[in-house]
Parts: structure tokens; sequence; C-alpha cells
């Protein structure tokens, strides 16, 4: 275990962590919100102190870095992240309760916008700055941002690779271009690109230039969380378009806009993912406004509403235009259901991958074929290629392993006796990174009503799902932390 390598790379997790708090601080220095600014000063000073501290006992970090290595990193680092990120909440007071505070930045990171705040529109600006950027900031990863501009050592070493396969999205991570620095800059362009467009699109929507920032930057991570108390529904049909287009542009795979760029459209084309994820939003978009349509008063603003609740669960991105559950069980069952699919692998949307459910429709259709021609070899194939094996394993086992977690966290919060769908919804949410769910946690609701061991369940699901379990799961094996 090369802990010293560790440390360091957690030094900077904190120093990134310090500078994306700066702007919420001067906001609230200049909205004179003193308390506020006040918290975040104080934070700082501890997020510095930690890092440094940190960085003094990475001295003479020593390359050598492992697969196990990189999952224990991106597992602690959002631990760390998260433990320091719910201070400002605490310390000002906004959030008297640190497990509450904790739950909230924990949303913010993991980019699930599951919320326990009663009223929004109350909080200090700089506050709801700093929820909105700890969806940006988790939407493509910290460590990805760390890869693509700051050198945490002076050679690769062989860390980049297994940093980034542990916290990206997927059931496998390649690279765009030979080396990984180039990959992850490559990455943060495009995914800085596409928010300042979605901002822009905003701004010329008439929206204030606050609410923008923090819904485009939302928007962005998939996360979830807005400034207002009824999320996007008090906007103009205009925004709402613009967020439900950039919704489902945010859930595609970044290799995608990668290969658009390039001028390989053929290959974006031929892309089959892609033709799923498309294809399950058109298919639930026509079903929920046909079921949908006697609710509202014309055609076109029940395929508003359809299509933004669509993309808004599709991507898992939580924000809310309507009370989608005053819907009839139909379209209720289609949203429930597009909890689990979620997004495309490599975006910044969560969900069990529309590529990895591909993955398994295949497999299920490979064994039924190897029990009716038993000799004959049978592969799995992905955009005309064969997927490796190991690959195929994986998924099996993240398969396996998401339904026990989603069982067991289910399980233990329905100690706290809200109804079945309440807390099946709870769970399937945060373990998918959604935000809102159903009857007791609603887009009327939140998660306040829950007990402090319940959410630490739902801060562990949250966390899980992002970083696609493995990453946390590892640091409660033993033999993980064993040295070699």
């Amino acid at each position: 275990m090369n802990f010293r390598m560790i440390w360091r790379i957690l030094s900077f997790i904190l120093l990134v962590e310090a500078v994306f708090m700066l702007p919420a601080m001067l906001l609230c220095a200049f909205q004179k919100e003193t308390v506020s600014a006040v918290s975040f000063l104080i934070t700082i000073g501890i997020v510095l102190a930690a890092a440094s501290v940190l960085w003094l006992l990475s001295r003479k970090a020593k390359k050598g870095f492992y697969s196990r290595d990189g999952l224990i990193c991106v597992g602690l680092s959002w631990i760390v992240m998260s433990l320091f990120g719910a201070l400002p909440f605490r310390i000002s007071g906004v959030i008297p309760n640190y497990i509450d505070a904790l739950f909230e930045i924990a949303s913010g990171f993991s980019t699930t916008g599951a919320s326990i705040i009663n009223n929004v529109e109350a909080l200090p600006k700089g506050m709801l700055l700093w929820r909105s950027m700890s969806h940006w900031l988790g939407g493509m990863g910290v460590l990805v941002f760390l890869l693509a501009l700051v050198p945490i050592s002076g050679r690769n070493d062989g860390y980049t690779m297994h940093l980034l396969r542990a916290e990206s999205p997927g059931p496998d991570v390649g690279k765009l271009v030979p080396r990984m620095k180039q990959t992850a800059t490559i990455l943060y362009a495009l995914y800085i690109g596409l928010t300042v467009l979605d901002f822009i699109f905003l701004v010329i929507g008439k929206m204030p230039v606050f609410d923008a920032v923090c819904i485009a930057v939302g928007t962005a991570g998939t996360g979830g969380f807005a400034v207002t108390n009824d999320s996007i529904a008090s906007y103009s049909p205009y925004i709402q378009g613009v967020c439900t287009v950039f919704m489902f542009l945010f859930g595609v795979n970044f290799t995608c806009y990668y290969l658009l760029i390039c001028g390989k459209i053929k290959n974006v084309l031929k892309d089959e993912e892609l033709h799923w994820y498309l294809g399950i939003a058109l298919v639930a978009i026509i079903a929920v406004t046909l079921n949908v349509r006697s609710i509202y008063d014309s055609w076109g603003e029940t395929i508003r509403y359809s299509a933004f609740q669509v993309g808004t669960f599709m991507s898992s991105t939580g924000f809310a235009t309507t009370d989608f559950d005053q819907w009839p069980t139909l379209s209720k069952a289609i949203i429930f259901s597009l909890m689990f699919i979620g997004a495309s692998a490599g975006s910044t949307g969560g969900g069990f991958k529309v590529g990895r459910g591909l993955l398994v429709i295949k497999m299920i259709r490979r064994n039924v074929r190897q029990v009716l021609y038993p000799q004959k070899i049978q592969v799995v194939r992905l955009n005309g290629r064969v997927v490796d094996e190991g690959v195929l394993r994986n998924t099996n086992a993240y398969l396996c392993t998401y339904v026990i977690i989603i069982l067991a966290s289910f399980i233990l919060i329905s100690f706290d006796n809200f109804s079945t769908m309440t807390n099946l919804t709870a769970v399937v949410s945060c373990f998918n990174n959604m935000g809102p769910g159903l009857e007791g946690i609603g887009p009327t609701l939140n998660y306040s009503g829950y007990s402090l061991l319940s959410k630490l369940v739902l801060i562990f699901d949250m966390l899980a799902g992002r970083l696609e379990i493995f990453p946390i799961l590892v640091l409660f094996s033993r033999s993980a932390w064993r040295r070699r």
C-alpha cells in the first residue's frame, strides 16, 4: 500500500475543495452574510491545515501505485471531501446537526440532490452556491479534475489510470488519447464547455444570473439542488425546455462528444448505448405523455412536463417541474424504472447505466444460445467489438452487489416505519443518485424525517452509488489495508 502517495493526493483534494469554497465565501461577504462568510473562512483554514499535515506525511512519496491503491484513494477522497464540505453548514448554524449537514453535502458531491432542507429560499446565497458547486465538482469527479490540471507528481508513476478507472462511471474506462492526462483534460474541457453553453441559454431566457449559475452547474453535474422551493416549476417554459435538453446531453457518454469534435460522426451514429439511451427516453416520453394527457390543459404542456420528468430521472438530475407523485400509477412505474436504468456510461449521470444494462441483456442472450448450442463458442459484442470476459465478470459482480446493497439498505431504513414505497424509492433514489422519490420523499417533500441512522445508511448509498460501489466497499476490507 503506497500510503504516502495516497496522503499526497488527499492533500491536493482538500486544496481543490478549499479553492472551490472561495467563491461562496466571497459571495457571502458581498451579500453581507457575515456569519456564513466567517464559517467558510474557518472551514477553509481547517481544510488547509489538514492538507498541510497530509502533505508533510507524503514527503518522499515513491512510485508504485496499484489498482488497490487507486480504489482506496478514491473512496477516502470522497469521504474526506464530504466530511470537510459539511462544516460551513454546521459552523454557520444553517444546518444545526452535523449528520444532516453531512447528508446535504454528500448528496451534493455525489450529484444526488436529496435534501433535508425545508426552505432553501431562506438559505444565504453563498450556501446555495456551495451546494450547487458541489454538484459540479462531483459530476465529472474531483480526481479527474486533478489529473487534468494538477501535477500530483513529477511523473505519471502509474497512478492515473487506476484513479480514473475507480472514479469514472461505467463498466469500463478507456483512454480517449494515449496519455491519461490528456484524456482527463479533454473530459473537463467538454464538461466546462457544455456548462458554459447551458448557462448562456439560461441567461438568454432571462433567468437571473445567480440562478443561472446554480442551475447550470447543477444540470452539468446532473445533481438537482435548486435555489427555489419549487425546483424549476416557477421558471418559464423556455427555461424548462433548456434544462430538459441539457439534462439529456449530460446523460450521454462524453466519448461521443469527443468523437463528434474529431469528425467521427459515423462512430457516434453506430454507438449501441446511444441508440438505447435515446430509444428508452423516447418511448418513456410517449408513454408518460399519453398516460397523463388528461391532467394538463394542452398537448404541448403535457409533452413539456413528460419530457422534463423523463429527462430528470434518466439523467439522474432530480429537478422537477410538476408533482409527478400525483401522476397515474403507470407513469410513476415508468419513472421508478428509469431510476434504475439511469444515464450512459462515461456521463455525469447516475443509475445502473444503459451500457451496463445492455451488457446484461447480451449476456442473457448468450447464455440462452449456449444452452441451445453448447458446442458453439459464444461471445458478447458491443459496437461490433468483442467485450472482454473480465468486463463481463465485473458487470455480473456489480449487478449482484447492486441488488444486495439496495435490499440491505431498504431493510435498515425501514426501522423508521415510513411506507414501503417511501423507503424503497429513498434507497433506490439515493443509490442511483436521483434525489426525489415517491410518496414521503416526493418532489414537494424531502428526507428530513428520517432518523440519523437512516441518513447515515443513505449517505453510504449516495457515495457508493456515485463511485460504482467498489471504491467504498474496499475500505471495509481488512486485506485491502495490508502492506505488500
